[in-house]
């Protein structure tokens, strides 16, 4: 069957154009400002001298594919252009991290005060022997400590490998391990809704196994929550003694532009992390750039990225790229809805927070909250609006818009990766024609294409694979320490071109739309539709807060839309409902990709940091073994979820076996069953040809075939038959498939059994079937 991408899917036609006032005092204001970036390395090359070098670079670009050097000669090092140099004029006494407790303690640290504690801290790593080019794993909450173990590094030449503190100690151990951290900086422990969560303790279980050689020589704690730790002795130190009667004279250390500058783990599809290198040059130069441009920053903004710093938003937009452009930033350490839903807001009036970057996943929570909390706090200073990490829908958009943005604030959608290191489609908001749910257009020198599977661009109004057709400033540079996965994960679809894993359209106007990812594509009977879309469909529903789309397996389709839906708060459940939510997707979408089941929850499960874990909910929808839960906000939801779906698939299917009065299969053993090799498999195929009752005035019967996967081996006729029983207790679309054209005959069936390649341990079992005419 031919492959189709999806095209019109939630077409949008409003535009927003930037307020006058807005666009007035705006920082780009020239509209022609991406035609003088498509001539890309003079761009960069201008835009490179926003930093200050200790030498200036000799070649702005070297490209050999897939490797590419930025700034080549050029030395320069990142703490000092986010610190050092604001200390010589006003900026010195400017607040350059405003930090509220989720308890409510709140610490100011200007300029100079940034720059003398981490100058003590890279003093107090370089007494522990961590030199150039050493890593640094750095274990946690969002608090300054953080922040300042970052910049010391930098400061030094240290490599820091930053992990985000909801991560398990295990997840921990892997990246302690892949890096070979000689030092790890941790807390006690962190808040989270009033609690105390361990950090120390989880660095504990990840030591003892970590790192052959021993490569962990110290542990350095922050006491944040004052909870009882485990101290050892030679290895672990107080952070808050460390750090008494240093000097706080540390130069910055001079660092080649290709220097490593840190090393940032990513889910990769294998067990292995994958450690995603950025150097410092050419990241210094696109996150500045684009931080200034995309941000329009201004000497007197507050401005808050409310994204962890374990997460690449909070490297490039919490701290690089604000404080080398000398920013106050805003660092909130805790829970959204701590201790009421309206923190969020309160943080804003308090502190008259002027810019607000922030998810997607976040504003549709707060959609579903209601607008009362908002509009019961001044949010009058806000001027600026951004959304990251996922496609926002235009129904987010649009209450963004209107309840957090007043409707005169710009909203800069953004796309970026953690692979790309900086922004690379987005509004420039003073010139920037807005519409909701789009990225808009490339970042002026930045090279972006939609390709089909040839690698050939697709036209206006369709859609096909994101691609990034030329080097950019901020780019990854490798796999830490592999260069071969970095070639196959990145630049191995499409000679030369990076593949970003993500499929996207373009409208007539020239506008992309973020699909999602091309592993978050469903494959409806041969089109793929992507489960933003379908989400974005749900929440367009006036009665929808959120909703989360995944892929099952089907036995007719490949695979159909399973989703997840949550209401607004008060809405009753009525008969009904889920027969007009799938309309609505049929009336936005279309027939394809209307949902063949929606559930409805009060919660989806998510990260601490907000973002839905849709891994999890396709272990739900495929009824397999659910996955890590580590990470997860709250667990019970999972739980909840998995014992309410696994009923539901029961009821089904027992429903459908009332409908045709049969829920067993009986197989003769007189069936040919033929058997594959002897040798040992990781999984097996099971092929069952039977047939049903003549039709149409035929005198041959017709013939049809059943297919699943099983992780263990059939020895014999009757366990295939069982297998296929339990199958149809869980799967109302199995009894279809085997009793729908009339009672079954199995007396001349034929057993076919093959290898599976794959290990199904957590795929589960796959089933379709099929007719001979």
């Amino acid at each position: 069957m031919t492959e189709k991408h999806n095209e019109g899917l939630l077409e949008e036609k409003r535009f927003f154009f930037p307020p006058t006032e807005f666009s007035a005092k705006a920082i780009i204001q020239n509209p022609n400002i991406h035609e003088l970036g498509a001539d890309r390395a003079t761009f960069w090359n201008e835009q490179g001298r926003r930093l200050d070098w200790f030498k200036p670079w000799n070649t702005v670009l070297e490209w050999n594919p897939p490797f590419a050097k930025w700034y080549v000669g050029g030395k320069l090092n990142a703490a000092y252009n986010c610190l050092d140099r604001h200390l010589a004029g006003p900026r010195r006494n400017k607040a350059a991290l405003i930090f509220e407790g989720e308890l409510g303690d709140r610490r100011v640290l200007t300029y100079q005060d940034l720059y003398r504690e981490v100058s003590q801290f890279a003093n107090v790593l370089k007494s522990l022997d961590v030199e150039k080019g050493d890593r640094v794993t750095i274990y946690m909450p969002l608090i300054p400590e953080t922040v300042i173990a970052m910049l010391a590094c930098a400061r030094i030449g240290a490599v820091h490998c930053v992990v985000f503190g909801g991560f398990s100690a295990e997840a921990l151990k892997d990246r302690i391990q892949n890096s070979l951290s000689k030092v790890v900086v941790t807390t006690d422990g962190s808040y989270r809704r009033g609690n105390s969560i361990p950090l120390k303790a989880n660095v504990d279980l990840a030591l003892p196994v970590t790192c052959i050689n021993n490569c962990v020589e110290s542990v350095i704690v922050v006491k944040r929550t004052g909870q009882p730790v485990d101290m050892l002795e030679g290895r672990d130190v107080w952070y808050h003694e460390v750090m008494k009667n240093v000097s706080i004279v540390c130069p910055a250390e001079p660092m080649d532009a290709e220097d490593m500058l840190f090393i940032l783990y990513t889910s990769g599809t294998t067990g292995k992390p994958k450690g995603v290198v950025h150097t410092v040059g050419g990241y210094m130069v696109g996150v500045s750039t684009t931080h200034e441009w995309v941000f329009d920053l201004k000497e007197e903004d507050v401005y808050w990225c409310t994204a962890d710093v374990g997460w690449i938003t909070g490297h490039s937009y919490l701290v690089y790229g604000p404080l080398s452009n000398g920013a106050t930033i805003l660092m909130y350490e805790g829970a959204p809805d701590f201790p009421e839903k309206d923190r969020y807001w309160k943080i804003i009036e308090d502190y008259r927070v002027t810019i607000l970057y922030t998810a997607p996943t976040a504003i549709r929570t707060f959609m579903k909250w209601g607008e009362s909390y908002p509009l019961g706090r001044d949010l009058s200073s806000l001027r600026l609006l951004g959304s990251v990490g996922e496609p926002i829908n235009p129904e987010a958009w649009m209450w963004y818009n209107k309840f957090i943005g007043g409707e005169h604030c710009p909203i800069v959608d953004t796309w970026w990766q953690t692979e790309t290191g900086m922004i690379m489609m987005t509004p420039v908001p003073g010139i920037t024609p807005l519409k909701p749910g789009s990225c808009t257009i490339p970042f002026p020198g930045v090279h972006i294409e939609i390709v089909d599977h040839a690698g050939n661009p697709v036209p206006k109004g369709e859609g096909g694979y994101l691609v990034v057709r030329e080097p950019w400033p901020a780019m990854l540079k490798t796999v830490y320490g592999d260069d071969k996965r970095y070639q196959d994960t990145y630049w191995s679809e499409i000679a030369d071109v990076y593949f970003t894993g993500d499929e996207a359209k373009w409208d007539e106007d020239g506008y992309f739309w973020v699909v999602g990812r091309v592993d978050d594509v469903i494959n409806v009977s041969g089109h793929r539709i992507g489960t933003a879309e379908v989400e974005g469909a749900l929440v367009d529903h006036l009665l929808v807060a959120e909703a989360a789309c995944v892929g099952r397996t089907h036995e007719v389709k490949g695979q159909a839309v399973f989703a997840f839906v949550s209401l607004k708060e008060g809405i009753e459940i009525y008969d009904g409902l889920i027969a007009e939510l799938k309309a609505h997707v049929v009336q936005k979408i279309g027939a394809l990709a209307r949902p063949d089941d929606i559930f409805l929850t009060a919660e989806l499960p998510k990260t601490r940091s907000g973002k839905i874990m849709r891994r999890l909910l396709k272990d739900i929808a495929e009824g397999r073994t659910i996955g890590d839960t580590t990470t997860l906000a709250d667990a019970e939801v999972i739980n909840f979820l998995k014992k309410n779906i696994d009923a539901q698939k029961v009821l089904d299917a027992r429903n459908a076996s009332l409908k045709f009065r049969r829920n067993k299969v009986s197989i003769p053993d007189t069936a040919v069953f033929n058997r594959c090799s002897d040798e040992s498999y990781e999984g097996y195929s099971y092929t069952i040809w039977f047939a049903t009752p003549a039709q149409d005035g035929s005198r041959h019967p017709n013939t049809h075939f059943y297919f699943f996967q099983w992780v263990e081996r059939l020895k014999l006729v009757e366990q295939v038959a069982l297998a296929i029983t339990n199958i149809m207790v869980n799967n109302k679309a199995a009894v279809e498939a085997i009793f729908a054209y009339g009672t079954p005959d199995f007396s001349h069936a034929v057993i076919n059994e093959g290898s599976i390649t794959d290990d199904l341990s957590e795929e589960g079992q796959i089933c379709f079937f099929g007719s001979e005419d």
